[in-house]
């Protein structure tokens, strides 16, 4: 994991509140130029009658600028696949060729790929979640999964697209507008499960992956500080501090554990074994999203279905439940992926892809697919369905084994066995 997360004290601050987040995505969403740019170049000037070349570092903000562009974008994400490490990838010539040639650069900043920014083209404009919400070096970088961050990134690409095709502004703010009428679906049943769900909600984490999502969700970080900060500095857990985190998921502390399945070590099987000895519900959460998913609202409808399937699977699903959509009720629509359309993932050698995206639909089982649609808001709403792996790479496993070395807790030491 190395020392992405090196300046620990600000992960406080990463659960940084609505109105200053708002705040700061209001101050930082301009588009900024390449260092060296003027206000236009050759390339841009060629193609301001077709399709905005766009290049997105990962496929999580390389599905919005997809979703928001339309047919008026070609989209390319570096990263797209749950099998690399976006902290430590290395990008190979051709992405930085890709890099280097876009009019539109969408990163995510705050050290997460920081090797996306390097390659920027005269003339790009960069769009970074970071910048868009106040994120620094050493913050949380998952920023996808904050509700602020999204919505600043869906209005600072617009702008970036607006500002690249004029003459196409009209068609881009209503694809702004139609994908604001999803995202406040989905916001609107978070908050009426974090209004009507009384109990509170603890949650302990392998890795801070969820850590804006469960924030959102209303739920109590209680990870062991100590264990916290050893994995935050990329450093080995010292058996106190692994004891701990143990011992808090036996004694029945935690409501549900989150499982960075992307960040995989002994410890963090040792975790998810002694959870799934606890019956401590164990949910998985990659950080790129699956190549199999519509579109990046789709992904976190889907993980939070997943979360509330572990906590209160009853919640929204009983039977007299009378609104279906004000507090979680069943919906066979309960994601409508209408704001798809349609791209095509070539995946290479190393295990990433390059997914040129028109309009944010999800890559098939063979790593092309082909979907049109409409321009119709989605509509989010509980789905009150068994959680499993189909629901977006996420799953809920009882037996602790919901990563592919899980099973390796059995042949390691338990420390609090002497």
């Amino acid at each position: 994991m190395g020392t992405r997360f090196a300046r620990l004290t600000r992960y406080a601050a990463a659960g940084i509140s609505a109105v200053m987040l708002l705040a700061a995505a209001a101050c930082g969403s301009q588009p900024s130029a390449a260092p060296g740019s003027g206000d236009s170049s050759t390339d841009i000037d060629k193609q301001a009658t077709g399709p905005i070349t766009v290049v997105s570092s990962i496929n999580q903000w390389g599905s919005l600028a997809a979703e928001l562009g339309g047919d008026d974008v070609k989209v390319t994400s570096i990263v797209n696949s749950t099998n690399v490490d976006a902290h430590d990838f290395e990008p190979k010539t051709s992405d930085v060729a890709k890099l280097s040639k876009a009019q539109v650069v969408v990163a995510n900043g705050a050290g997460y790929d920081s090797w996306a920014t390097k390659s920027l083209g005269q003339g790009s404009n960069l769009v970074s979640a970071a910048s868009v919400v106040g994120a620094t070096d050493g913050d949380n970088p998952h920023l996808w999964f904050s509700k602020d961050a999204r919505t600043g990134m869906a209005e600072a690409i617009t702008e970036a697209y607006i500002k690249a095709l004029p003459s196409k502004k009209k068609d881009f703010e209503q694809r702004l507008a139609t994908w604001k009428q999803g995202e406040q679906s989905l916001e609107q049943w978070v908050d009426d499960f974090t209004k009507h769900h009384t109990k509170k909600v603890a949650y302990a984490a392998t890795e801070p992956v969820a850590y804006y999502l469960m924030s959102d969700l209303g739920f109590e970080d209680i990870t062991p500080k100590g264990y916290t900060q050893s994995t935050a500095s990329g450093g080995e857990v010292a058996p106190a501090d692994l004891q701990s985190f143990q011992k808090l998921l036996e004694d029945g502390k935690a409501d549900v554990l989150v499982n960075n399945t992307q960040e995989s070590s002994d410890a963090t099987n040792m975790i998810t074994g002694t959870a799934g000895r606890a019956d401590v519900p164990v949910v998985d959460i990659s950080e790129q999203m699956p190549e199999d998913v519509n579109a990046l609202n789709d992904w976190i409808n889907q993980l939070v279905n997943t979360i509330i399937d572990a906590v209160d699977p009853s919640y929204g699903c009983e039977s007299d439940t009378e609104n279906g959509s004000g507090d979680g009720g069943s919906s066979e629509d309960a994601s409508s992926s209408d704001s798809g359309s349609a791209n095509t993932t070539e995946s290479d050698s190393n295990g990433t892809s390059s997914s040129d995206d028109s309009n944010g639909s999800a890559a098939s089982a063979d790593g092309e697919s082909s979907n049109d649609s409409g321009d119709d808001a989605p509509t989010y709403l509980r789905e009150c369905k068994a959680s499993s792996d189909a629901a977006g790479g996420s799953g809920i496993s009882k037996d602790g084994a919901n990563s592919a070395d899980a099973s390796a807790d059995d042949a390691q030491p338990d420390p609090n066995k002497q």
